[in-house]
């Protein structure tokens, strides 16, 4: 591996939360580092040459081979300490990496947190040279991670439960088409709540931003449920004054 850090800024990283959903709940991705057998999440240095976003979209194309149609900063992380206490990474030398790497490595970083929503469908992501695997784990069953990565996960739940009304969680983690329930789901998985059914459909069917489909057939026609899908016009139109569905 080629390692030239003249090209990066010196103590700047950036790490991602890449999110997705399924009828278990919300998914998080993460890497496996070769021989060391540590969990992180997706991240790397920023460019000289580049703005903080585009290293962002970089690092997730080099890491996990994927770009993301939404990506969004939500905070930065630099306490003093937040790397002080990781002393696994001595094994690093195992994986035949320059010197140069090692002791760009080893310096303080103040990493700025981006996260992404993604639809699990709709990406096939694959680790790079330094990971021998990746895996959507469920948020609530996360391994051990490196660093501050579990504060950093924590950090990007609260964005988006705290931006709910702002964020296009519906267009971007569900299907095209889906069912009441499973948008009730999601909404439930993010809130970590239980949310009224009827209440709740209600609330969705006035905003006006559904189109409805056929009934999903998976059990008896009597009691299928219509599938739905966005307005993508109306969805984003309404997304820019907060949509207010789940309260």
């Amino acid at each position: 591996m080629v390692f030239d850090t003249e090209k990066f800024i010196p103590g700047q990283s950036v790490d991602c939360v890449i999110v997705g959903f399924d009828k278990e709940g919300l998914k998080i991705l993460i890497l496996r580092w070769k021989l060391v057998g540590l969990w992180g999440l997706p991240g790397g240095f920023v460019l000289k040459s580049e703005d903080l976003d585009k290293a962002a979209t970089r690092v997730l194309n080099e890491r996990v081979g994927i770009s993301l149609p939404f990506l969004q900063q939500f905070h930065t992380f630099g306490k003093k300490d937040r790397r002080a206490n990781e002393t696994r990474f001595s094994h690093l030398s195992k994986m035949q990496v320059p010197q140069t790497f090692l002791d760009w490595f080893g310096q303080r970083f103040i990493s700025t947190g981006y996260v992404s929503l993604v639809n699990l469908n709709d990406c096939d992501p694959k680790p790079d040279h330094l990971s021998d695997l990746i895996h959507w784990c469920p948020l609530h069953e996360l391994p051990d991670l490196i660093y501050d990565h579990s504060s950093i996960v924590e950090g990007a739940i609260d964005f988006i439960r705290n931006q709910i009304n702002y964020l296009p969680i519906g267009r971007r983690l569900l299907p095209e088409k889906f069912t009441m329930k499973e948008l009730q789901q999601l909404y439930e998985s993010i809130l970590e709540k239980k949310l009224d059914r009827g209440n709740f459909q209600r609330k969705m069917l006035k905003l006006g931003i559904f189109i409805r489909h056929e009934k999903h057939l998976e059990g008896g026609a009597h009691k299928a449920p219509y599938l739905y899908s966005f307005d993508g016009d109306k969805y984003d139109a309404l997304l820019k004054k907060g949509i207010g569905f789940a309260s």
